[in-house]
């Protein structure tokens, strides 16, 4: 399907690896310049051959940097996806009482405000753009039990501010939408250093016996964990004209895990 995106500008936040990385790689099939927002460039983003910009945007100066750069680069913008989040997940099980302020702050940070920043600083070029924003949420913003309480809240805040600027810039003519995935193959489960791995060893499982089980234990209704590319194909339609009349929605990508209406 052509998503009528060629020609379009897109800045892509967290795109060295898993879903901001297929983002990546789907907006280029579909014809968009992309520039790349990251700590690390990864040899798979740089094959890529987008426009890569390094910094960690949990940090307040460098989400208006980033967009200066990328709008240098390109000198316009037309779609803004703020895909970086996570994080230290912390010790599996780990209580409200284990959580110190410096991870909360530390959790929002990465989660929040380095969408809100992005977003601000991005917003005159969507402006004149009749742009689009896509922000990358969790379902832990809705089931926040499966998560570190952080990451929860910091994700339901998300959903929140994407919710008010729709309302806002809406009839301006940037969209705002939200994507909110359940658990997807990336490095987050599949790394030896990984939350995964912690987990899998405090339930005394490999890995690989983890991920066998966990997705029915979840009540993933397709067995399976989520392909970053199914998040990434989403994101790029909500991105695109085809879905000019979608405003301030929250896509859930979770396999059936919520049993909710």
């Amino acid at each position: 399907m052509d998503l009528q995106l060629s020609g379009r500008t897109a800045l892509v936040t967290g795109a060295s690896r898993g879903m901001g990385l297929e983002v990546v790689r789907v907006l280029q099939e579909e014809g968009v310049t992309v520039v790349t927002a990251s700590r690390t460039i990864s040899p798979e983003l740089a094959e890529t051959g987008a426009i890569t910009l390094n910094g960690d945007l949990s940090h307040p100066d460098t989400p208006a940097r980033i967009v200066t750069e990328a709008l240098d680069a390109t000198g316009t913008l037309d779609i803004l996806i703020n895909n970086v989040g996570g994080g230290d997940p912390g010790t599996p099980g780990a209580g409200f009482l284990d959580v110190p302020d410096q991870a909360w702050a530390s959790t929002i940070d990465l989660n929040l405000f380095a969408a809100v920043r992005t977003t601000r600083s991005a917003l005159p070029a969507l402006l004149a753009s009749h742009g689009a924003v896509v922000n990358v949420s969790s379902d832990s913003a809705r089931r926040p039990h499966t998560a570190p309480l952080p990451y929860g809240a910091a994700k339901a805040a998300l959903n929140a501010v994407t919710k008010g600027l729709s309302e806002e810039y809406g009839p301006q003519g940037v969209r705002f939408n939200t994507v909110s995935p359940s658990s997807t193959r990336t490095s987050l489960w599949e790394g030896e250093q990984s939350f995964g791995a912690d987990l899998a060893q405090a339930m005394g499982l490999t890995q690989e016996e983890l991920i066998a089980a966990l997705p029915a234990q979840m009540g993933m209704l397709t067995g399976r964990f989520i392909e970053p590319r199914e998040v990434a194909t989403a994101i790029a339609y909500l991105a695109s004209p085809l879905a000019a009349s979608v405003h301030g929605a929250n896509w859930v990508v979770d396999a059936g895990v919520s049993k909710t209406i």
